[in-house]
């Protein structure tokens, strides 16, 4: 594997980091209450403003209706699809506006992110299916609303889940993955039956293997099968599967998860970018520090990549 100077500068700031994270953290655990004291978040840590100009559009589903948070830039290259982690039981697409904000600022894109139903109420697959629907509003309208045909689909942990499994549902229900012009796979997970990385990270801040089984307990009720291909996108026929940034971090117990996935997509002749960030944890795109800004940095520059390429295959 190459190494990446950039990342591997960050290596030392990243640990101090890591520290000062961990002090916040306590010994606070996601699995430590009920579902609803989970969705509280961590205490002491204040959630992310609701900005006022995002737009909240609700969207038919069969059997109800989910919303979608979006801010719209002046002249939008096209859509980035946003699909929030939170191991599909905690979360929502109301958490990150100022990140989406930046997102469509950064990249010209209408960023929309996807309040899809949660687990334990609306186990597997209801999750995929609010996301497929999602998907399929954002094919279906985006060029009478915004003018623009392509479409980037992104997400952290099982929001990287969520996009991987979308992706080949756009390509497997919808037959229209000519507009899938890219995934964002931020440290997602893709193994449900769990990557050795899984469960060897017994030690590893927010996520670590007890951790990763509750959630897997509520998202997963009816005896599935965690190898199926419809539920771990890693034992999936990826072909055709478009332009992939794959990022993670080395003390993330999903390691494995985007490190198989890489060479997956690799296998099936896809291009895919490995970014993988020295001492990082779980979650470092979204908690303060010096290597989830070059990450994210990064992440615009990728979507940003895709409307150039999209534009020129014009």
């Amino acid at each position: 594997m190459v190494e990446d100077p950039e990342l591997e500068a960050l290596r030392a700031v990243t640990k101090t980091d890591n520290e000062t994270i961990e002090q916040v953290l306590g010994t606070w655990k996601i699995s430590g209450g009920s579902v609803s004291e989970a969705r509280k978040g961590i205490p002491g840590v204040a959630p992310q403003p609701v900005l006022e100009h995002g737009i909240t559009r609700r969207i038919q589903i069969p059997g109800g209706e989910i919303g979608l948070r979006m801010f719209v830039p002046p002249n939008p290259r096209g859509v980035y699809l946003h699909l929030h982690g939170g191991g599909w039981v905690v979360g929502s697409a109301f958490e990150r506006d100022p990140k989406l904000e930046a997102v469509a600022t950064d990249t010209n894109s209408v960023a929309i992110s996807v309040e899809y139903r949660l687990a334990p109420e609306f186990p597997f697959p209801t999750a995929l299916d609010d996301c497929e629907a999602a998907a399929r509003w954002v094919l279906e309208n985006s060029e009478e609303e915004w003018g623009v045909r392509g479409l980037v689909i992104g997400g952290e942990s099982a929001g990287g889940h969520l996009s991987a499994t979308t992706a080949l549902r756009i390509r497997d229900r919808l037959g229209m993955l000519d507009r899938l012009v890219g995934l964002n796979l931020v440290y997602g997970v893709f193994d449900l039956s769990m990557t050795p990385s899984q469960r060897r990270g017994v030690d590893l801040p927010l996520i670590p293997t007890e951790e990763l089984r509750w959630f897997y307990r509520h998202f997963l009720q009816s005896g599935e099968d965690p190898k199926d291909p419809q539920i771990s996108p890693l034992y999936a026929d990826l072909e055709g599967l478009p332009p992939s940034l794959i990022t993670v971090g080395t003390n993330d117990p999903l390691l494995d998860d985007s490190l198989f996935m890489a060479a997956r997509l690799q296998a099936a002749d896809c291009d895919r970018i490995l970014d993988i960030y020295p001492e990082a944890i779980h979650a470092f795109t979204v908690l303060p520090g010096a290597a989830g800004q070059i990450a994210n940095l990064r992440a615009n520059n990728f979507i940003t990549s895709c409307w150039d390429r999209s534009e020129q295959a014009l």
